[in-house]
This record gives C-alpha cells, structure tokens and sequence, in this order.
C-alpha cells in the first residue's frame, strides 16, 4: 500500500470499514489503493465505488469499451496522473486489440494531438475530454452541439462527460494524495482474464 496518508489494512479494519472494502473489491479479490486511500472514510470509499462503476463499468453504456478506457486515458495524461494512466491505458491497450493502432494511439494522446490517430466522433470526443479537463469555465453550448453534429447522442454525450468528469475528480485525488500503484494489480483485464 502506498500513499502520503495512512491506509488501513484488512487485519485492523473494523465492520464498517470491512463492509466498504467489500464492495471496493475488483475481480482479482483484492482492493486498489485508489479505493483503499478512502480507509479512514469509509463512506467516501462507498460513494467512489459507486460512481466509478456507474460512469464506466455500466452496462447500459453504449460507447465502446475501448473508447470509454482511451477518454479515461487521455483525460489522466491531461492532469499528469501515472496511477490513473496506467490501469486504464493497460485497460485501453487490451480491448482495442491491435498493438499498432493501440501504439498509434497511445503515441498521439501523450503528443496531444489526438487528431493525429482519430477522426470524426472520437476525435470530437478527445477535444470535447481536452476543453472540459484543462478549461471547464469556457464550455459553451456548441461543444455540446458539436458532438451531436459528429454523431452522437444525447446520452453517449452524458457518458462521456460523466467519464471525463469521473477522471477529473480521481486524478486529483490521486495526485494529491501520492497514491501509487504499489502492490496493485494493474489494469481490469489483468492476466488477460476479463472482470
């Protein structure tokens, strides 16, 4: 475990804090610094877990999972988060299935020239993920218009603002907190299993 505050383990945890590591738990069994940072709170744990799994592990999204992780990655490159990155690129990398498209992409993100391996809606997506993260203050209708115009709905529009706002929030947390990946597994499809 790794972070600038204390995490408690398992072995001191009382009933409350075992309940909200409970529901933290990841498909591997065990709980990510990201949500074991919330220890001292257990009721913030309860609240990240939820809002995690409902801006990007839900099954009524209808963006592409792949698309959903890479957001999620360009938006933590955007704030110069490594935990963030690593899991959801690792995550990225693994759904879009093809080395060279998913090295052309990663390649284009970290440039942030996302125009560099992206058109149409999901370049839309990556301006829309860019404006919001480094400028929220200046959003205006026609961002909003503009993503409709590449094609998208209403409700992909609200998935991808809840992701990038989703992201936003951890990658702050994160930072300020120095929480590292320290004896984690890395990435939801760790060991090529899916979770």
């Amino acid at each position: 475990m790794s972070a600038w505050i204390h995490m408690i383990p398992d072995e001191e945890a009382d009933a409350d804090l075992l309940d909200a590591l409970a529901l933290a738990r990841t498909p591997h069994g065990t709980v990510d610094n990201v949500m074991r940072v919330h220890s001292l709170r257990p009721n913030t744990m309860r609240g990240h877990v939820i809002l995690y799994r409902a801006a990007l592990h839900d099954a009524a999204n209808t963006l592409p999972m792949w698309l959903q992780e890479t957001i999620s990655s360009y938006v933590s490159i955007l704030n110069d988060c490594p935990y963030s990155l690593a899991n959801h690129w690792k995550n990225a990398r693994h759904l879009i299935g093809d080395a060279a498209r998913a090295d052309a992409i990663e390649a284009a993100l970290q440039a942030r020239r996302p125009q560099d391996a992206f058109s149409g809606a999901e370049l839309a997506l990556m301006a829309y993920a860019e404006k919001l993260t480094l400028s929220p203050g200046r959003m205006v209708a026609s961002d909003v218009e503009g993503l409709r115009a590449a094609g998208l709905d209403d409700g992909q529009i609200l998935e991808a603002n809840q992701i990038i706002g989703y992201f936003n929030y951890v990658n702050r947390l994160l930072n300020g907190l120095g929480v590292s990946t320290a004896g984690d597994v890395v990435g939801y499809y760790a060991g090529g299993e899916a979770g």
